[in-house]
């Protein structure tokens, strides 16, 4: 586990790899691996956190050391989706680092048109790029998979516009603190190294870029 303290929030939209960046920056560095989407579905017994969320999609955190205060406070505020809760998550701890994640709308609604998720835990399939070993069931349960109505082509579009309304003063006000990090592309894994760097400026990693 990593000694120095850091806080950092992941923002972007639908489909971004938010879950992904956060996953590989929990290992790589010893975080813990907070997601709102994942408190929430736990919350509502399995329930869809981000369509509660009012498709904002799940903003997800890294905090270190599991302090539990601050995590349980974290986990109710949700992250920040506007600008009333980014300033509310300030009353809780100070961000270190924001990072954003830019991703051009064709490819967004290609990702979210082709991904099914296992209700019960949020595990989510891309049948381009991830799919299961067998189509329409969860690897690890065999239980069946469903696509979401906000995932579904004809509601994708509009999802993507309501989370850039939300996000731009959100954005802005990390960007006026002198924490946001933008990393844009097209594909997780050219980013990833990038975040890495930025990481590894701030707080010893445990594992190489290349073990993720």
């Amino acid at each position: 586990m990593a000694s120095k303290l850091l806080r950092a929030v992941v923002l972007g939209p639908p489909g971004s790899g938010k879950g992904t960046v956060c996953e590989r920056i929990a290992r790589s560095f010893g975080l813990q691996h907070l997601s709102s989407g994942q408190f929430l579905r736990e919350s509502l017994g399995g329930g869809d956190g981000d369509c509660v969320m009012g498709g904002f999609g799940s903003i997800l955190a890294a905090f270190l050391p599991l302090i539990p205060t601050p995590i349980h406070c974290a986990a109710c505020t949700g992250f920040p989706r506007t600008l009333g809760q980014a300033k509310a998550l300030d009353r809780i701890c100070e961000l270190d680092l924001v990072i954003s994640l830019n991703i051009p709308f064709e490819t967004l609604k290609d990702r979210l048109s082709a991904r099914w998720v296992h209700p019960g835990s949020g595990r989510v399939y891309n049948m381009d790029f991830n799919p299961p070993h067998v189509q329409g069931v969860d690897d690890l349960t065999g239980e069946p998979l469903v696509q979401r109505d906000d995932d579904r082509p004809e509601a994708v579009a509009a999802r993507l516009r309501k989370y850039k309304d939300a996000a731009k003063p959100v954005i802005e006000l990390y960007k006026s603190r002198g924490i946001l990090h933008s990393f844009s592309g097209t594909e997780t894994n050219k980013i990833w190294p990038y975040v890495y760097t930025l990481l590894s400026s701030r707080i010893p990693p445990i594992l190489s870029d290349e073990e993720n």
